[in-house]
């Protein structure tokens, strides 16, 4: 059976447990490199620049000559913290980095960046998700003597793999060993002197792909930045799967039975639009999501704007299907970071008036129907129907390519509990009236699903639907997984 979750109390996760403010919530990059002859930290430089949308906060390389690892972190963008003084060094073949996105749970700073090592040369690890229980691996690792004290998720992945290394195992076989304490959701890239390993969870929630460059091989959070280093996607790394990439070439090994249930909110918002999931353009899935919603939900209006850049496909589907011609009314500042992933609500209210502006030529006096990807706060909604109103709306319809987002979500994003989240406290109407909308419109759950063009057990809708592939509680996988959602979702 499922694990369905109905209620998360604001200051307590009743499923978990924990304080939400004391736990971490992560939505990272890992991009790794093993390539001989070519400069491997060039091309991670060049993945996390493009992976930069995955995370904010702080980024990471560690690279291997072969001999040694050396390794690179700062906090900040990625064309903040590297420069030719700082890249020169990272000489080597095989490589990986990491872009993390820190919540005001976890806090922000270097003393959780990645990727992690100890300084052993043994090592490095680079984590994408989140182990909603770490009790199996905490009480593993307290029982070998490990010393664990601050140590966050990764960080503890890390001690145990590090640990069976240096009691003699190979790399293969610590994850091997170490495989069936992780309970919980990663895509991991682990770099060794000589080789780049790469493995996910036995339900693939957060997404990992495979691809080649030059004489070697690359994995990367999203195909995307396969394409932005030159290199060729061939697939995505499968649930449960280990792929080991050294001299002998790639190997694939099957460590645990495995099925997709990808993160369909990857396809909603996190991912870019130019990257291939499930083997779907996101783009294209994107603008399905609009030419559903405006099946669904038709509004008469005289032009269909997004609120850009992750709206944009979605609102050309929409005015593509409806009729309606289709302008950019809200510019957006490119060097302003995305308000859902910054960690403070007063910055979320800030950031909304820095990022986007209106263009009232293409407002005033006209009927608008604004195109989101999804309404997670209510906060940056109820701004831009602000902006659209003060630059001359004579009427707002708000219309959201997904369905309400009403659960938490535990294995890697920041959804932290139902407190922050509008449609988990509000109905659709009470949104509208929150926000100062004319009306409000969601994708239904079902026109979300039939959009991707694939099965619904192909995909993980917990923060819609409060059904969880993996336990929030202690991490156990559920074999089967109920296909119920709330009713208002239909």
């Amino acid at each position: 059976m499922s694990v369905t979750l109905h209620h998360m109390d604001a200051t307590t996760d009743r499923v978990t447990g924990r304080d939400p403010s004391r736990s971490l919530g992560e939505k990272c990059a890992v991009f790794g490199v093993y390539a001989p002859g070519l400069e491997a930290a060039r091309l991670v430089h060049t993945g996390l620049w493009t992976l930069q949308h995955r995370g904010q906060e702080s980024t990471g390389i560690s690279v291997s000559d072969g001999v040694s690892i050396l390794t690179h972190k700062g906090q900040g963008l990625v064309a903040h913290v590297y420069d030719e003084a700082t890249l020169r060094p990272l000489v080597g073949h095989v490589a990986i980095g990491h872009n993390r996105y820190s919540t005001s749970r976890g806090g922000d700073g270097l003393s959780h960046a990645q990727p992690v090592t100890n300084g052993a040369q043994r090592l490095a690890l680079a984590h994408n998700g989140n182990l909603p229980s770490t009790a199996r691996l905490s009480q593993a690792l307290s029982d070998a003597g490990v010393d664990i004290s601050g140590a966050n998720d990764s960080e503890l992945m890390y001690a145990a793999l590090d640990r069976a290394m240096a009691l003699g195992a190979s790399v293969e076989d610590a994850v091997r060993d170490c495989f069936p304490l992780f309970t919980g959701a990663f895509s991991l890239a682990l770099l060794t002197p000589n080789a780049l390993v790469a493995l996910r969870d036995v339900r693939g929630i957060r997404p990992l792909a495979l691809g080649r460059v030059g004489n070697g091989y690359v994995v990367s959070s999203e195909s995307c930045a396969i394409d932005a280093i030159g290199g060729t996607f061939l697939r995505d790394v499968r649930p449960g799967e280990m792929v080991v990439m050294d001299e002998s070439g790639l190997r694939s090994i099957q460590i645990a039975p495995g099925r997709e249930r990808l993160d369909i909110f990857e396809f909603v918002y996190f991912a870019r639009p130019d990257s291939i999931l499930l083997g779907r353009r996101v783009n294209e899935v994107r603008r399905q999501f609009g030419a559903l919603l405006a099946r669904e939900h038709p509004v008469q209006a005289d032009v269909v704007i997004p609120v850009p850049d992750s709206g944009i496909p979605a609102a050309i589907g929409y005015a593509g299907e409806i009729g309606i011609p289709f302008d950019f009314g809200l510019l957006k500042n490119r060097y302003i970071h995305r308000t859902f992933i910054r960690p403070a609500q007063s910055l979320r209210e800030s950031g909304v008036q820095m990022k986007l502006n209106p263009i009232a030529e293409v407002i005033r006096g006209r009927r608008i129907a604004v195109v989101d990807d999804s309404v997670v706060r209510g906060t940056t909604s109820r701004q831009i129907v602000k902006m659209l109103r003060g630059a001359g709306a004579s009427e707002v319809h708000y219309l959201v390519s997904s369905p309400p987002v009403m659960f938490p979500d535990v294995y890697g994003i920041d959804l932290p509990n139902s407190a922050d989240l509008v449609a988990a406290r509000m109905s659709v109407e009470q949104i509208r009236e929150s926000i100062g909308a004319d009306s409000i419109s969601y994708l239904s759950y079902d026109g979300m699903i039939a959009a991707t063009g694939l099965p619904a057990h192909d995909f993980t809708t917990s923060c819609f639907s409060g059904v969880y592939p993996i336990s929030p509680v202690d991490g156990t996988v559920v074999d089967e997984v109920r296909e119920t959602v709330p009713a208002q979702l239909r």
